[in-house]
């Protein structure tokens, strides 16, 4: 076992050597990124491409090496041509919904002027993440009505990917209607049911009949084709601004604290340990535990010992497990401290499986 720990550790050492030489390499490509487009150039170059593989093979003498430090090449490749995608064009952030929803609300809050990528269905964005398509993906797993969002949450302890930012979008539904519109006129509106029944004190007040959509954005979307000036939808400032609405009358829902909390997913774990910022911060744990009496309580006794305040805990049925179970919590304070790093060592010996899926604050 000693000679194993001699050898990994040059290993370490020599990726230790790797690092800062990948990271002088990204630095260049960041001015070959200006260069090209400040002269109008394109960012491909395929014979360049080939020509640093062909130099590359040639500089290892071991055959059986060298087919790998070509698909080492190649990978160094993608990443810096995805290097200056993002710096050209700058974050493709995926998100699941509309233009106008609350999903694409979250998105442009949290990364303005960023290009923003809509997915059918959570998973969807998601894995465009994990691809590489996008850079981050932006997803609802919590509401203060509905409690978590379950789908989200399992990808988050299945997949691959970590929360770094968690903002909350409180959902205020307006009345929206064409230019001009007279809301004394109108008879019908659209929205998602939710919305619909959000404001439904409004809606009976008003005598107005109700029509379903997928998405109150949607609802915008189709009161603008529509150009029917009877007709409203239910839905945000955004979808009224981007089909081209007017609001009728501001917040109609009924209540005041229906709020959303979305994650955005990256594929790095960012820890921020030279962040002045102290307050406000958060993490996410996920893990299972053995199968043994009190190995939940144990879990927990050990964050209670290490003043972690715990905010959100539950638990979720393993897929894969029939009557297995992971749990989610929810904890306040920086993981990347002492305190924090002895916790995680702690715990563990507990858990079959255990996973530090985010630290964050919350916008």
């Amino acid at each position: 076992m000693d000679q194993l720990e001699e050898i990994r550790k040059r290993i370490d050492e020599v990726d230790a050597q790797i690092a800062p030489l990948f990271e002088r390499r990204m630095e260049l490509v960041r001015e070959i990124t200006a260069f090209k487009s400040a002269h109008g150039l394109s960012t491909a170059d395929p014979a360049r491409e080939a020509e640093i593989l062909r130099r590359g093979a040639a500089r290892v003498e071991d055959r059986d090496i060298r087919e790998y430090y070509v698909s080492l090449q190649k990978e160094v490749l993608a990443l810096s041509r995805d290097w200056q995608r993002r710096l050209s064009s700058g974050l493709r952030v995926a998100y699941s919904g509309v233009p106008g929803a609350f999903a694409y609300i979250a998105a442009l809050r949290l990364y303005p002027g960023a290009e923003l990528v809509p997915f059918a269905g959570f998973e969807e964005a998601y894995q465009a993440c994990e691809r590489g398509d996008c850079d981050v993906a932006v997803l609802p797993f919590e509401n203060s009505f509905a409690g978590e969002v379950s789908s989200v949450t399992d990808l988050m302890f299945s997949g691959s990917l970590y929360v770094n930012q968690v903002i909350e979008v409180e959902a205020e539904q307006n009345l929206l209607g064409l230019p001009g519109a007279d809301k004394s006129k109108i008879r019908k509106v659209y929205s998602h049911p939710q919305a619909l029944a959000q404001c439904v004190e409004y809606i009976n007040g008003h005598g107005l009949e109700t029509r379903e959509s997928s998405n109150t954005a949607v609802a915008a979307k189709r009161v603008a084709e529509k150009q029917d000036p009877t007709c409203a939808a239910i839905g945000t400032a955004e979808a009224a601004s981007l089909y081209g609405l007017e609001i009728l009358e501001p917040r109609i829902n009924t209540s005041r604290t229906n709020t959303t909390r979305f994650a955005s997913f990256s594929r790095m774990l960012r820890l921020d340990t030279i962040s002045k910022r102290k307050m406000d911060k958060h993490f996410i744990l996920m893990y299972t535990v053995k199968n043994e009496a009190g190995a939940l309580a144990q879990t927990l006794n050990i964050i209670g010992a290490h003043n972690f305040n715990m905010c959100n805990l539950h638990s979720r049925p393993m897929k894969e497990l029939l009557w297995n179970y992971y749990f989610f919590v929810e904890l306040d304070g920086d993981v990347a401290t002492d305190e924090g790093n002895s916790m995680m060592q702690e715990l563990a010996p507990f858990c079959d499986r255990l996973k530090l899926v985010g630290s964050f604050y919350t916008h």
